[in-house]
């Protein structure tokens, strides 16, 4: 039992099950979200060496990189295929919503846990959260017609998800404290996900269920921006011998949005429906990261493609 409690499989397909089948405390978990993606983003960081943001000429390309992953190549298949796929307004917002994001602030950590660059994806990471500032108001303006974005709740998630957790880090480190934590550092991790899975589909769970025949086009731009982008992106990246490691912070920042910011404004400012995308969006990103992690296991233990 303790064995199965420490599978991170496991523990992630528990929490999308409960979220699905036992979504009441959702509500009481989801306050915990936040610290529990700063825990997981602490432990993360600790691969990050001190000197690597004193190499301004080392984070130059991948910052350029994660902006062009998270927007020009996530971005446009996103709303290339929503355009081709969605004809209900509303579900077209919330694409365009998720499309306007940076990425998902879990590519930092899901990249430590598939043995990938973790300093190429923060850089790549930050980059992108500060391209949103003018990215975002500028997409929404285009495809939807309002200016809205809020600036402040930006910097809120840059201070308390990638800041903070930069910052303790740093500290664990300095007091070389990781070989302390090492032992642990797996499970809490997967558990801090756990909280974060089980919160996102938990009170997303009546609208995933609500509107069965718009489930489909949904589900087929979800696959097209994962699945199917992952792949190409790993193929393309292997072409061009790119090293392993960057290979995977590429298909990472090329696959995962922040669909959490995306539904919270959706439920917000628009329609119910508009926040159908984030919904289905949370659910085939850990399926997605299941999937390359089951991948990186079969092939070799530190190896994976997308």
């Amino acid at each position: 039992m303790f064995k199965l409690l420490a599978n991170r499989n496991f523990i992630f397909i528990l929490a999308i099950t409960l979220g699905l089948v036992l979504p009441g405390p959702a509500a009481w978990t989801s306050k915990l979200m936040i610290p529990a993606l700063a825990l997981v983003m602490s432990l993360a960081t600790i691969a990050v060496p001190n000197d690597y943001f004193l190499k301004l000429r080392s984070i130059l390309l991948p910052s350029l990189s994660g902006i062009i992953m998270t927007y020009v190549v996530l971005g446009g298949v996103i709303l290339a295929a929503a355009a081709l796929l969605i004809s209900d307004r509303n579900i077209w917002i919330g694409f365009v919503l998720i499309a306007a994001m940076p990425p998902a602030v879990a590519v930092i950590p899901f990249t430590a846990l598939l043995e990938g660059n973790v300093s190429h994806t923060l850089s790549g990471t930050v980059s992108s959260y500060l391209a949103a500032l003018l990215i975002m108001p500028l997409m929404l303006r285009i495809f939807i017609g309002t200016g809205f974005a809020d600036p402040y709740e930006l910097f809120r998630i840059m201070l308390l998800l990638i800041i903070l957790p930069l910052v303790l880090s740093r500290l664990i480190l300095y007091f070389q404290m990781q070989e302390r934590i090492a032992p642990v550092r797996g499970i809490l991790t997967d558990w801090g996900f756990f909280i974060v899975l089980y919160s996102i589909i938990g009170v997303n769970r009546d609208l995933i269920f609500a509107k069965p025949l718009m489930a489909l086009p949904v589900i087929m731009v979800v696959l097209l921006a994962t699945f199917v982008l992952g792949f190409a992106i790993a193929k393309i990246g292997g072409f061009f011998r790119i090293n392993r490691k960057d290979i995977i912070s590429l298909v990472l920042l090329g696959t995962l949005k922040n669909q959490g910011i995306a539904g919270g404004l959706a439920l917000v400012l628009f329609e119910k429906d508009a926040a159908l995308p984030s919904a289905f969006y949370s659910i085939f990103m850990i399926l997605y990261f299941l999937w390359l992690d089951w991948q990186k296991r079969r092939q070799s233990p530190t190896a994976v493609k997308g």
